[in-house]
């Protein structure tokens, strides 16, 4: 895990500094030792503390089933109630490789440790770091620790094993494939109760689920893996968030752009995403001509293509260039994901080039767009990371300019400081051109979700000779600040299935109206309010269909539609409606001219009102 630098006096505690992160972490070392008291021949390899829990990789005689779940359970508690302390020791490498010579996963960590620069789960570190052991009981690992003072501080009741998963060693297809054990920890039962409380609403919330209960969207083994189909119900929801975008984009001085889906690899060799971007891109298409073209991964080279068709002086910028584009980028197929990660993406996507005085009210006017957003979608818990560069990937992971990164980096820095943004700094996650702010948001039942990035890039406008004409009469390269508060469709789509359950703020939703006729004698008289209610753009439809009206209203239920409008004899003859919410209130004989105005005000406003 990386580590998180807290950079605002308003941001929250480093998950690493907090007595959940040692509880879980020692839970890790007691997993581990019953898991080896079981298989005294099994190989461990890392097992550190994640966020909401913990985990321990495995290589094991045979595949662990529920019942070893459980009585790993049961000998974590045992040892737990012993009270053993946690013991740590500074040694040699030697000493450590005598100590572990049975633990050829363990003894290529001590390799890395003693060549420098890298820590006992294989990450990478700024310095050499001191070898160092901790004991409890008969468990040696290797750690930097911390850890609780002894097993008794952990509650016996407060832990659960949740499953087991496959994972190849450091990630690498071709190593071995370990059994990873995923258990979770926490200070009191009840905060136990509360967390498997929200698997098991999130279980329920499943967008994968729920998007095909609402025929939001489907995917097609023909069509091929991560290339979603966006259905009738899903075309609705992205016009819905890109007329929202457009609107919000157009009051902050936004202009649209259109850019091609192919282009030739020299744009993509100048920008540098060849050869950094390579492994996440489709291979490309050769022509007779021998002239190779590539899907696009990305927008920006199109858009700093745009930027340099004309001349640009300082009374032009800031100048921002937003459109909604596809793009593809080749996923792994065991890293694929419903919505959440996909090959094909329509990005919320622009980029506003700016002097660098300019810089900090365009950026700030960034992150203002975002928390507008989060208000409006009752999105109550983010976080912000600045993510850093580091020095020892200047000139492979990171664009080589060690100067301008670290200007650029405190440039942002100031900026969410004077703007009084919290925020967490993580090193070594920058973009390969230059620093970004990744946003964390949280669903309505607490599940984290990665959502959108804005990013500074002080090195591509340069690869594009990009100019314009600053006050003093001489050429000037921009800035170039990337974002995407909306994110893509896709995993703003996910993410808005499972933050609503599916049922959507009556802007938002697919069909936000069903008229149900109780008998065909009322037919006509719903058919005739739909018509009305279409007139003013309202997605109403009149269930005509040959079912009784209680079956009418199930399955009106199921797509969660926000209003019914039951009719029948009194309603024909008064010009009124019978309303029923999604919520389960009714409002009888109501003036359909009063709904009609309640539906329009709750769309007009985007309302999270019913």
């Amino acid at each position: 895990m990386a580590e998180q630098k807290v950079k605002s006096p308003q941001a929250p505690e480093r998950y690493e500094d907090t007595w959940l992160y040692r509880i879980r972490h020692s839970a890790a070392h007691i997993m581990a030792q019953a898991v080896l008291e079981m298989f005294p021949e099994g190989k461990v390899a890392i097992g550190p503390p994640i966020e909401n829990g913990f985990y321990y990789d495995f290589d094991l005689p045979r595949t662990l089933t529920p019942e070893d779940l459980k009585a790993i359970e049961k000998r974590m508690r045992q040892i737990i109630a012993g009270k053993h302390p946690f013991k740590k020791t500074v040694v040699s490498a030697e000493e450590a490789r005598r100590i572990f010579k049975d633990q050829p996963y363990k003894l290529e960590l001590i390799d890395g440790l003693e060549e420098g620069g890298y820590d006992e789960y294989g990450n990478p570190l700024d310095e050499k770091p001191e070898i160092s052991i901790y004991q409890h009981d008969t468990f040696v690992d290797l750690c930097r620790g911390p850890h609780v003072e002894h097993t008794g501080q952990i509650n016996p009741s407060a832990i659960k094993l949740m499953n087991v998963a496959g994972a190849y060693w450091r990630g690498d297809e071709h190593n071995p494939m370990l059994q990873r054990i995923y258990g979770t920890a926490w200070e009191t039962k009840e905060q136990l109760k509360e967390y498997l409380h929200m698997l098991e609403e999130a279980k329920k919330r499943d967008h994968r689920k729920l998007g095909k209960q609402l025929q939001i969207f489907t995917f097609d083994e023909e069509v091929g893996p991560g290339l979603p189909l966006w259905m009738p119900n899903g075309g609705i929801l992205i016009e819905e968030l890109e007329k929202l975008a457009k609107e919000m984009e157009y009051k902050a001085g936004y202009e649209r752009v259109r850019t091609p889906h192919l282009t030739k690899e020299d744009l993509f060799l100048r920008s540098g995403h060849l050869p950094y971007y390579a492994e996440s891109m489709y291979p490309p298409m050769e022509l007779d001509d021998g002239v190779r073209y590539y899907i696009k991964p990305m927008n920006c080279p199109f858009h700093h293509k745009i930027f340099a068709s004309v001349p640009r002086s300082y009374r032009d910028l800031p100048i921002r260039l937003a459109e909604y584009g596809t793009c593809y980028r080749y996923e792994k197929s065991g890293e694929l994901f419903g919505l959440m990660r996909v090959r094909s993406m329509q990005m919320n996507d622009a980029h506003i080039y700016c002097a660098e005085e300019q810089f900090e009210e365009e950026f700030m006017a960034v992150i203002a767009m975002y928390q507008e957003y989060f208000d409006l979608f009752g999105i109550e818990k983010y976080v912000m990371r600045l993510s850093t560069h580091h020095k020892r990937g200047l000139g492979k992971k990171y664009v080589d300019n060690e100067r301008l990164w670290l200007k650029t980096e405190d440039m942002v820095r100031r900026a969410m400081t004077n703007g009084n943004v919290p925020f967490v700094e993580v090193p070594d996650e920058a973009a390969f051109y230059g620093p970004k702010i990744d946003v964390q948001i949280w669903s309505a039942i607490g599940r984290e979700f990665t959502l959108a990035t804005n990013q500074v890039d002080f090195a591509v406008p340069e690869r594009f000779d990009l100019k314009f004409i600053n006050r003093e009469g001489k050429e000037e390269t921009p800035l170039c600040i990337h974002r995407a508060p909306l994110s893509t469709h896709e995993r703003m789509v996910g993410f808005l299935i499972e933050h609503y359950a599916g049922a959507f703020p009556v802007w938002l939703a697919p069909e936000q109206v069903r008229i149900i006729p109780i008998t065909d004698a009322h037919v006509e008289y719903a058919c005739k309010l739909e018509k009305q209610l279409r007139a003013e753009f309202v997605r109403a439809r009149a269930d005509v269909g040959a079912e009784r009206m209680n079956a009418k209203i199930r399955q009106a239920q199921t797509f969660k539609v926000p209003y019914m409008l039951v009719v029948g004899d009194r309603e024909v003859s008064d010009g009124t409606v019978s309303l029923r919410r999604r919520d389960g209130s009714r409002q009888n004989n109501m003036p359909f001219g009063e709904f009609m105005s309640l539906v329009k005000e709750r769309i007009a406003t985007r309302s999270a009102e019913l």
